[in-house]
């Protein structure tokens, strides 16, 4: 139990009690100190039950993206009954049976400055004296935000006006299902604009091979069905039970996992009374070889392996007011195709085929739903991938910004949001790699080897490999860098041009006959430029061929006449040049910004600074050739236009926080800017080149507003976007495919990916830009062009 102090049973913890990292410095605390402090008011571990877990998901969350906007601070609740050591920093603890503790902590909250919003999560059993609850809401004058984890229908007069009390008193409520809004709306008289979905947070898992699971958890060979939680006679396991003596009839194969240890306030009442009553069920029904009961507490990374390796998950709760489950959002999240019964949040989500609904403890529908299941692996998959797609926006990272967005919002003015920038990682890039090449397409985050490779995207992560080389020095880099060259050099043809399009056997396809590959021409060109520029610390030899394959282009280039394929050869010819000064390069570049400057001049106008009558996709590479042009040059025009253009195109996509390029679903024609598709398809790898050209620009003049700017298109990949949802996925490294009107495209292909990462790099070295670094002693490795990592 903790000590008290002076506030009597709310407890303050000394700070010896606090568990310090390497991170917890001077500075990290002064900062801490300075931000505007949120307390938590919520059960919390070790007490086990699904609020803790609940709210300790939740705070690490909003730490990991939120930790530069404020400070979150936690007070658990307690009983007479039930009293914890706490293994992270607690601030209060607040005994809910004494009614003086309520006092004691409103005038405490008041009396301190730092803590500018109060975070309550609610649950009838946690605060069981709603008088008391009520009178801490009426002496707080500090702004609350209270989330509703149940929400009953049909409420008799006490419950309505004490529901009713606690909303009046709090600044807005957070409920996790329109469900559960409706039943306010309707049955408690809330206001719709008092309140705030917020759906049930959810883990993202890296999807791990299945066979590889159920090897490690000796289940192979078995098609495992699962269910999870606490355990209590509310779960209705026996429902299962009943409908496995039909399953196994024809599946003897099928294993039932019942993982999870018994609740602690059942197990406190009766014991171990219900899972006695299971496993005595099992040896009636003969179930031994088909039901295994895994009674232990399963720390996180394991249970998500279990759900991970399971084929069909089942939720039989027999409670027809259960608003939410964390257990069943855990599983779709991981892929599990559901089975579940009606309860509020079921019948919200399982919709449009994410899933299958039976009646309440009906073995009959239950068995035949999974028998039909397990007969069709098409079905399986599909509901599978429904599931996750219905899923995808309640991410952990999510709900984090959704709840960040409205403490912004409530605060008036006292919390301004900084998304935190994630850590640099490359562990999808090289899962897409493969000893040829980087492979085009994934299904999710497993890379589909049937969509074979591109020059395109060869090109694009020739570049990034190079920049995170250029940071930090990692010989692996490397071999990376080598087999992105190789399958570059592997797509030149005889005539010095490239082929883009070559499928999974390394044979190229009839698509490069049928499309215009000048940008992809121009992107191969713009690689191997950026490799020659970092010349002092690659392999000599890898230098010097790379520069053969430059030279072995150059008569074709000028036969190009693609806008942005110019923009391209521009920049690599430039990067080449900032080492390599060539009379060649130099005409080459003058003769091509000359092209671009007689566009501009062709169609600019007081009203449209731009090359062309629109803008489509890759704008900002425009601006940013020219600026390099003259860098190169040195002629005066060509920075006029760039720095012109640049800024007509910065006017058309940014607001004063936030981003939205140009979709790909309709561009932006010259006098019909009226008409621009507003919402959806919008391209990570847009973003990617808006934040290069800010990136150069800002290098060149100095603007601060380039450099703001260039934080907030990159907030876009972490949720700063119009869905308020994660463009870049932290547990796998990789970057969905495009941000739609409704939707995230979950797939995690390589232009998506390697987009994120040249973005996401650019800003690191941005970072570093006043920090000497030191340069690596020079590597000459033998460089072998036929080499291939294997």
């Amino acid at each position: 139990m903790n000590n008290e102090n002076t506030l009597g049973r709310i407890n303050v913890l000394p700070l010896g009690r606090k568990k310090f990292s390497a991170e917890n410095n001077s500075h990290k605390v002064d900062r801490d100190n300075s931000l505007p402090e949120i307390l938590f008011i919520t059960s919390f571990p070790p007490r086990e039950c699904g609020i803790a877990t609940y709210s300790q998901d939740l705070i690490k969350a909003l730490k990991n993206k939120f930790s530069y906007s404020f400070k979150i601070s936690i007070c658990p609740l307690e009983s007479d009954s039930e009293k914890y050591m706490y293994q992270e920093p607690i601030k209060y603890v607040l005994n809910a049976d004494i009614s003086d503790d309520f006092i004691k902590l409103a005038k405490s909250i008041n009396n301190d400055d730092n803590i500018k919003m109060v975070m309550i999560q609610h649950e009838f059993g946690l605060l069981k004296k709603a008088f008391y609850f009520e009178h801490f809401l009426k002496l707080l004058n500090k702004p609350a935000v209270i989330a509703f984890h149940t929400v009953l229908p049909r409420p008799n007069e006490a419950l309505r006006t004490s529901v009713k009390n606690i909303v009046n008193f709090c600044e807005s409520v957070i409920v996790m299902t329109h469900i559960s809004a409706g039943i306010l709306t309707t049955d408690y008289e809330v206001t719709d604009d008092k309140i705030t979905i917020i759906p049930h947070g959810t883990h993202l898992v890296p999807h791990s091979d299945k066979d590889f699971l159920k090897a490690k958890y000796h289940v192979s060979g078995r098609r495992v069905l699962s269910t999870f939680g606490l355990l209590s006679s509310g779960k209705s396991i026996e429902t299962t039970l009943e409908a496995m003596t039909e399953i196994i009839k024809d599946n003897d194969d099928v294993l039932f996992l019942v993982i999870g240890k018994t609740h602690p306030s059942v197990a406190k009442e009766e014991g171990e009374k219900y899972r006695n009553f299971l496993e005595n069920k099992v040896e009636s029904l003969q179930l031994q070889n088909n039901v295994r009961f895994i009674n232990h507490y399963l720390a996180l990374p394991e249970l998500l392996d279990y759900l991970q390796l399971t084929d069909i998950y089942l939720f039989t709760s027999k409670d027809p007011h259960q608003a939410v489950s964390g257990t069943f959002s855990y599983a779709i999240s991981c892929g599990c195709p559901i089975i579940s019964t009606p309860i509020p949040h079921a019948r919200e989500v399982l919709k449009n085929g994410a899933g299958i609904i039976v009646d309440f403890e009906n073995s009959g529908q239950l068995s035949t739903a999974v028998i039909n299941l397990l007969g069709d692996e098409t079905l399986l998959k599909e509901i599978s991938s429904n599931g996750l797609h219905s899923m995808a926006h309640t991410a952990w990272e999510n709900a984090a910004i959704a709840h960040a967005l409205l403490f912004e919002n409530i605060s008036e003015g006292k919390i301004h949001l900084n998304y935190k920038i994630p850590a640099i990682n490359l562990d999808h890039v090289k899962k897409l790699t493969t000893h040829f090449g980087m492979i085009q397409f994934s299904i999710i985050n497993q890379p589909d080897i049937s969509s074979g490779y591109t020059l395109d995207d060869n090109a694009r992560a020739l570049v990034a490999m190079c920049q995170h080389y250029e940071l930090t020095h990692d010989a692996e880099d490397l071999k990376y860098i080598e087999i992105y060259l190789n399958f570059i050099r592997y797509c030149l043809q005889e005539d010095g041009s490239f082929l883009n399009y070559v499928d999974e056997d390394g044979v190229f396809t009839q698509q490069n006959y049928e499309t215009n590959l000048a940008d992809s021409n121009g992107r191969a060109i713009w690689a191997l430029g950026y490799l020659i520029s970092m010349s002092e610390s690659l392999p000599q030899e890898m230098v010097f061929e790379v520069g053969k394959t430059i030279d072995s282009t150059l008569a074709n280039l000028l036969e190009i006449h693609s806008t942005r394929a110019m923009a391209f050869i521009i920049k690599g010819l430039y990067y080449r040049n900032s080492v390599q000064h060539s009379v060649q390069d130099m005409l080459l570049i003058t003769r091509l910004s000359n092209r671009l400057v007689q566009m501009y001049k062709h169609e600019a106008e007081p009203e449209w600074s731009w090359f062309e009558s629109y803008l489509t996709y890759g704008n900002s590479i425009l601006p940013e050739a020219m600026l390099c042009a003259w860098l190169a040059t040195g002629e005066p025009i060509y920075q006029q236009i760039a720095k012109t253009a640049f800024d007509f195109l910065l006017s058309k996509i940014f607001t004063e926080k936030s981003i939205k390029v140009i979709s790909n679903q309709g561009w932006l024609h010259k006098g019909e800017e009226e008409n621009r598709v507003k919402i959806g398809g919008e391209q990570p790898i847009d973003i990617t080149y808006t934040i290069l050209a800010l990136n150069k620009f800002y290098a060149v003049f100095k603007d601060e507003s380039y450099k703001n700017k260039s934080k907030i298109a990159f907030d876009w990949f972490l949720g700063n976007n119009h869905l308020h949802q994660i463009i870049y996925n932290p547990c796998t490294g990789g970057c969905y495919d495009g941000l739609e009107e409704s939707y995230i495209n979950l797939n995690q292909g390589a232009e998506s990916t390697v987009s994120y990462l040249m973005a996401r790099l650019t800003l690191e070295k941005a970072s570093r830009s006043n920090q000497k670094l030191e340069k690596p002693e020079k590597l000459y490795l033998k460089f072998n062009r036929q080499s291939h990592l294997v």
